[in-house]
């Protein structure tokens, strides 16, 4: 199995910390979209990261489906069956949600200063705050959102907490301390901890 795409892509680390919770075995090719000579467009028609070869010679591509392929390989299940899985998908979306938020935030910043939408960056973060205190106030346990193990729920909204910290850093744990509790308890996975990008180390140890 062969993973593609680059360290700091949020929607690659998804991938990366499903195969590591789920114990599959990977290589990994660290390859950009933007990189010389690379290979992302040849197996993605749409040249976007995560990208995922299988052993029976499939390609996936897309950082929810990759989840859901490896999450049915055995084990315990991140996106379980029942009635708990729409709760599940729910926490997952608005985790992505965030992600897509800061992402789309970050690459107007990266223009010209005199070319940005001050705008369109305010609803982006309009939509992170909203989000962040939805998720605050929701009904969840201490240490899982939902029930006593970990699931998708936990990777997606952790993922996409530390994604603010790397790449939208502000206090947002001042007003919700509950949250901040919470994540400080899922960083400290090994799926989590592994899979840090680089220079996201500092972010993660700033005073919070």
């Amino acid at each position: 199995m062969k993973l593609y795409g680059h360290a700091t892509s949020p929607y690659v680390r998804k991938a990366r910390i499903a195969l590591r919770e789920k114990n599959i075995r990977f290589e990994w090719a660290q390859e950009a979209p933007s990189d010389p000579g690379n290979r992302i467009a040849s197996l993605n028609p749409l040249g976007k990261v995560p990208v995922l070869e299988t052993d029976d010679g499939r390609v996936l591509f897309d950082s929810a489906l990759i989840v859901e392929y490896v999450d049915g390989l055995g084990g315990e299940r991140l996106i379980p069956e029942g009635p708990a899985r729409l709760d599940v998908l729910l926490w997952h979306t608005l985790g992505s949600g965030i992600v897509d938020a800061v992402v789309a935030r970050l690459i107007e910043m990266r223009r010209p200063e005199n070319q940005q939408s001050k705008a369109f960056i305010a609803r982006q973060e309009e939509k992170i705050s909203r989000s962040v205190a939805w998720a605050d106030q929701a009904e969840k346990g201490p240490a899982y959102l939902l029930g006593q193990r970990f699931s998708l729920a936990d990777l997606s909204l952790g993922l996409a907490l530390e994604y603010i910290d790397f790449r939208y850093p502000h206090d947002w744990r001042a007003n919700h301390p509950r949250l901040a509790r919470w994540l400080a308890g899922i960083s400290t996975r090994g799926s989590f901890a592994e899979t840090i990008p680089p220079g996201m180390e500092k972010a993660l140890d700033a005073p919070h």
